[in-house]
C-alpha cells in the first residue's frame, strides 16, 4: 500500500516559485513603511495640528494593515488533488457517509426554486454512491412554501438523476443546464418537467400559500395541514421534520437508489435567541447524527450549486490521506465562486482577495478559513480539540435505524428544540460557534485555534457556484453585515492578535489582518476628505515634489498597487479590468459600508442598538439584472451608502478643479501636488457616480433626494474647512 501511495498520491502541494523574492520585497516594504512612520512622527512633533494628527492616525492604521497583510504572501501554495487515485486507498464500498447541509431562511428573499436547484445539483453527484448521501434542508423561515417546493423537487429528482447519469451531464443544476441547453428531444421533455415544477413553486410563492390546485396528492396535503396550523408563525412553532426521500426505500425511474432528502424547520419560541445561521447548522448536525450520523459533512448556502461531480472525492483526497497528520484535519474549504458575474465584475462580487487569494496564503501557513459554504467537515472536529479523544481515520458509520421510524423522528425533534442547548457547550466549545454575525468565519477560526488543521482546495473547474446580488446597494449591505461580524471577533476575548498569535506567529498576523480590515474605513475616509478640504486654503500636508521623502511616498503607493495587481491577475481568470473594478469597489466600501458598519458596531457596544442577521435579498429584478449584465452601475435606491459616496465624489471634483487651479496660479502646485493627485484618483474612481448624477435617465441613476443631500453635505464641509483649516 505504501508504494502505491508513493506512485499514486491523493494530492500534491506546489509552493509559489517566487517565494524568496516575495519575502525579500516584504522586508524592504516593511522597512519603507517604518521609515514613513518615522518621518510622519517627526513632522507631527514639529508642528502638531488637527490635520496632521488625523492623518498620522490614518497612516498608523494603513501601516498596521499593510504589514499584517504581508502574512498572506509569506508562503502561498497551490494544491492539486487526484480523486482517481482514491480507489487505491479506499474501496468504493468503504467510502464514508456524507451529510449535506443546506440552509435557507426566507422564501421571498431566497426563492425556493433557487434552494431546490442547490439540492438537486448535490443529489446528482453520481460520482459518489447515492445510498451514502443525505441532504438536510434547514428552513429557518418555517414556510410551507419551502416544504412544498422540496416535495416537488423529490418528485422531479426521480427523473433528473437518471437523466444526468445517462447523458453524462457535468452541469447538474437544472436552472443553469436548461438555460444553456442544446440537447435533443429527451432534454426538451426534461425541460418541460422542470418548467412545470418551477411554475407550480413560483405560483405558490406569488400567492403566499399553497392552494389546493397546486397539491397533487393526499400525502402533500396531509403534511402541510398537519404542520401549518392556525397558531403556526415564523417565530413561534414546533420542530418540523419530514423525510421526503429515503435511500433504503425510494428509487428513481431506473430503479437506482435515491439519496436521502430531509426537510427540517427547528423549533422557534418568541423571545429566544436562536443564533441565526450557526444555530440552524447545529440543529442540522444533531438531527443528522440521530438519522444518519455521517462522519463527513458538507455545508452549502441556499444558492450554492455543485458544479463538479468530483468535489466530494477531492475533499476525501485530504480527509482520507493515510498519513497520521491528516487525522487533525478539520475541514477542506473550496473557494466561493459565482455564476452570472459580468465579464469585468463591476461590483467585485468575486471578492477574490477573501475567497481565493488570501486563502492560498493561509493554506501555506497550515490553516485556512471557513467561508460558510462549499466546505467539507470532519464531524469529529465539532466535538472538541483533536487531543480530547483518541483520533481515528474516517470510516463508515452505522445508522441508528430507519430514518422515517417514529423513534428516530422523536429523537430528531427533541434535538431540534430551541431549549436543547441550554446549559450545554453547544455554540461555545462544540458545534458551530456563536458570538459573531459571521459565525462561519468565527467557527473556522476557533477550530484552528483549538489545534485543528484545515486546507484550501481550488481546482481549475469551480466545484461550487453561488449567486451574488446584481446591485451595488445589495453588495454593500451584505458586506456591511460581514464587517460588523468581523469587528465582533476583533474586539472579543478571541482576538487573534492575542489568542492565535501564540500558536502560529505569521498565521496570527494573517487572521489579525482579516478581522481588523473593517477599520480600514477610518484612513480611507480621512484620505477621501481631509487632504481635499485642506486644498481650499492651500494647506500643505505632504512632501513637495522636490523633497526626497516624496519618493518614499511614491514607492509605498505604487508597490501597494503593484503587488495587489500581481496577486490578483496571477489567479485564474484574473484580468486588469477586474482588478481595476476591485480597486474602485475597495474605495467605495471604504466611504460607505465600512464607516456605517463601524458606527453601528459602536452603538451596539454601548447598548443603543442590537446586532441582527439580515438575510441578503437574492431575488433578482429584471431591470437591475439587465444593467448588471451590461456592466452599468446601479444607484437607483435612496441609500445612506450613496449619500456618502456622492458627497465624496462632489467634494473631490470641486477641489480637483479649485485646488489645482489655485495651486498653479499661486505657484504652489509642487507643494500641493500629492493632494491634487489624491483628488484625481478619487475622481477617476467616481466616474460612474458622475454619470449617474448627470447623464443617465434610466432606473439606475442617482435619486434626486440623494444628490441634494450630498450637495448640501459637500457645501457644509467646504464652509467648515474654510474657517477651520
Amino acid at each position: 500500500m505504501g508504494s502505491l501511495q508513493a506512485i499514486k498520491p491523493l494530492h500534491t502541494i506546489q509552493p509559489n516559485p517566487y517565494t524568496t523574492l516575495i519575502r525579500a520585497h516584504i522586508l524592504v516594504y516593511t522597512c519603507a513603511i517604518a521609515a514613513l512612520l518615522f518621518h510622519r512622527t517627526r513632522s507631527l512633533l514639529n508642528s502638531p495640528t488637527f490635520l496632521s494628527i488625523a492623518l498620522f492616525i490614518a497612516d498608523l492604521i494603513f501601516a498596521f494593515l499593510s504589514v499584517t497583510a504581508q502574512a498572506f504572501r509569506w508562503r502561498r501554495i497551490r494544491r492539486t488533488t487526484y480523486p482517481e487515485n482514491l480507489a487505491y486507498i479506499v474501496p468504493e464500498e468503504e467510502l464514508p457517509l456524507l451529510d449535506v447541509f443546506v440552509c435557507t431562511a426566507d422564501p421571498y428573499k431566497e426563492p425556493p426554486i433557487s434552494v431546490v436547484n442547490t439540492a438537486l445539483s448535490v443529489m446528482t453527484v453520481f460520482d459518489y454512491p447515492m445510498e451514502k448521501m443525505s441532504i438536510y434542508v434547514s428552513d429557518d423561515g418555517g414556510s410551507e412554501l419551502t416544504l412544498f417546493a422540496f416535495m416537488e423537487a423529490a418528485r422531479f429528482a426521480r427523473h433528473w438523476l437518471p437523466f444526468c447519469r445517462e447523458n453524462k451531464i457535468q452541469e447538474r443544476c437544472p436552472e443553469v443546464y436548461f438555460g444553456s441547453m442544446g440537447g435533443g428531444d429527451q432534454s426538451k421533455e426534461m425541460k418541460v418537467m422542470y418548467e412545470e415544477m418551477r411554475e407550480k413553486i413560483e405560483k405558490a410563492v406569488t400567492r403566499g400559500r399553497v392552494t389546493d390546485e397546486l397539491i397533487d396528492d393526499e400525502y402533500e396535503r396531509a403534511a402541510l395541514e398537519k404542520c401549518w396550523t392556525a397558531g403556526f408563525t415564523r417565530l413561534d412553532h414546533p420542530a418540523v421534520i419530514k423525510v421526503l426521500l429515503e435511500s433504503s426505500e425510494d428509487v428513481d425511474i431506473r430503479g437506482h437508489p435515491l439519496p436521502n432528502l430531509v426537510y427540517i424547520s427547528r423549533e422557534k419560541k418568541q423571545g429566544v435567541d436562536h443564533h441565526f445561521k450557526g444555530g440552524a447548522l447545529n440543529v442540522l448536525m444533531r438531527v443528522s447524527a440521530a438519522m444518519t450520523n455521517a462522519p463527513v459533512l458538507l455545508t452549502l448556502d441556499c444558492d450554492t450549486t455543485c458544479n463538479d461531480p468530483k468535489a466530494p472525492r477531492r475533499a476525501l483526497c485530504h480527509l482520507l490521506d493515510p498519513h497520521e497528520a491528516s487525522t487533525r484535519l478539520a475541514f477542506v474549504q473550496f473557494p466561493q465562486r459565482f455564476h452570472g458575474i459580468d465579464k469585468d465584475d463591476i461590483y467585485s462580487n468575486e471578492v477574490r482577495n477573501i475567497f481565493r487569494i488570501n486563502p492560498m496564503g493561509l493554506d501555506g501557513l497550515g490553516c485556512t478559513n471557513y467561508v460558510g459554504t462549499g466546505c467539507f467537515f470532519r464531524r469529529r472536529a465539532f466535538h472538541g480539540p483533536p487531543s480530547s479523544v483518541r483520533m481515528n481515520t474516517i470510516g463508515c458509520s452505522e445508522r441508528y435505524g430507519k430514518m422515517s421510524s417514529e423513534t428516530i423522528l422523536r429523537m430528531a425533534r427533541d434535538v431540534a428544540s430551541c431549549d436543547y442547548e441550554h446549559g450545554t457547550k453547544w455554540g461555545l466549545e462544540m458545534g458551530f460557534r456563536y458570538g459573531s454575525l459571521v459565525e462561519d468565519m468565527y467557527t473556522g477560526y476557533r477550530l484552528n485555534c483549538e489545534g485543528w488543521e484545515s486546507v484550501f482546495c481550488d481546482p481549475d473547474r469551480p466545484s461550487f457556484l453561488g449567486e451574488m446580488p446584481p446591485s451595488l446597494n445589495g453588495a454593500l449591505s451584505m458586506h456591511k453585515r460581514c464587517v460588523i461580524g468581523l469587528l465582533q471577533v476583533a474586539f472579543s476575548k478571541h482576538n487573534p492578535l492575542i489568542y492565535f498569535i501564540r500558536r502560529n506567529l505569521i498565521a496570527g498576523f494573517a487572521f489579525t489582518h482579516f478581522v481588523f480590515i473593517p477599520i480600514l474605513g477610518i484612513p480611507i475616509m480621512a484620505y477621501a476628505f481631509l487632504p481635499q478640504l485642506a486644498l481650499l486654503n492651500q494647506t500643505t500636508l505632504f512632501p513637495t515634489l522636490s523633497d526626497p521623502w516624496f519618493y518614499l511616498y511614491t514607492y509605498i503607493f505604487l508597490m501597494a498597487y503593484v503587488q495587489d495587481m500581481v496577486m490578483f491577475v496571477s489567479v485564474k481568470d484574473g484580468t486588469l479590468m477586474k482588478w481595476w473594478n476591485d480597486q474602485r469597489i475597495w474605495m467605495i466600501k471604504g466611504v460607505t459600508c465600512l464607516p456605517i458598519a463601524m458606527l453601528e458596531f459602536s452603538l451596539q457596544k454601548i447598548g443603543v442598538t442590537a446586532s441582527a442577521f439580515l438575510v441578503t435579498n437574492k431575488s433578482i429584478d429584471d431591470a437591475q439584472s439587465t444593467r448588471y449584465k451590461k456592466g452599468v452601475f446601479d444607484f437607483g435606491v435612496c441609500s445612506s451608502f450613496f449619500v456618502l459616496l456622492a458627497t465624496v465624489a462632489i467634494l473631490n471634483l470641486v477641489m480637483l478643479v479649485v485646488g489645482g487651479v489655485r495651486g498653479l496660479m499661486e505657484g504652489k502646485f509642487g507643494e500641493v501636488f500629492v493632494q491634487v493627485f489624491l483628488c484625481g484618483c478619487v475622481v477617476v474612481n467616481c466616474l460612474p457616480v458622475y454619470e449617474a448624477m448627470v447623464l443617465r435617465k434610466d432606473g439606475g441613476r442617482l435619486p434626486g433626494k440623494v444628490k441634494v443631500m450630498a450637495l448640501f453635505l459637500a457645501l457644509g464641509l467646504l464652509v467648515v474647512a474654510h474657517f477651520c483649516f
